[in-house]
Formats: structure tokens, C-alpha cells, sequence
């Protein structure tokens, strides 16, 4: 399984933007990051690219697990993130959703 890798000195602008290119292309994304720094610009990417998708229709989650990768012959504690893609259904506005009473049912 590939990753995008995010470090502390990634941009979350630039992160963002693979992650809405890679889900408007249907590609599975998950990233990887290990330390403080990396996890933040993680979230921050991950919170740019909902507002990049939700106007077309299109929303995300994750899910963060623990993974102990290798590094240089060193353990380390990576926390990966996969994204999930939830398609939005419009909400309806008309008086079709509206019962008699002007209730929206």
C-alpha cells in the first residue's frame, strides 16, 4: 500500500490538493506521518481538502491508527491516516419537502 508521506515541513496547501486530486481521481488515499509536526500538517491538509471538496458534492473522513515502521534501521512510531470519500446528496429546498403546514418533512 502506498502513502503520502507528510513531514513537519510539508505544505498543508500542497497536501491538500494531492489529497482532492487523488479522491476526484478515485484513488485510495492514505497518509503516513511520524512526530508531532508531521500529524499537525497532516490534519490541517486533511481539513483544507474538505473545504475543496464539499462544494462538489463530495465530503471525507479518517481513520488514524499506530504503525511501527523502520527508518534508517531504526523503530519508530508512524500514526497513518486513511481517508474515507462520502458522497453528499443534495439537501432539498422546494416546497416538494414541505407538507401542507409549510413543514419541511
Amino acid at each position: 500500500m502506498d502513502f503520502l508521506k507528510v513531514s513537519s515541513k510539508s505544505s498543508p496547501a500542497s497536501v491538500a490538493g494531492a489529497i482532492a486530486g487523488m479522491v476526484k481521481d478515485g484513488v485510495p488515499v492514505n497518509m503516513q506521518c511520524v512526530g508531532a509536526g508531521a500529524v499537525n500538517q497532516a490534519v490541517k491538509a486533511l481539513a483544507i481538502a474538505r473545504g475543496f471538496l464539499i462544494p462538489t458534492g463530495v465530503d471525507i473522513s479518517c481513520a488514524p491508527t499506530f504503525s511501527d515502521i523502520d527508518i534508517a534501521g531504526e523503530k519508530r512510531t508512524a500514526i497513518r491516516f486513511a481517508v474515507y470519500v462520502h458522497r453528499l446528496t443534495p439537501r432539498s429546498t422546494s416546497a416538494d419537502a414541505m407538507d401542507d403546514r409549510g413543514v419541511v418533512a
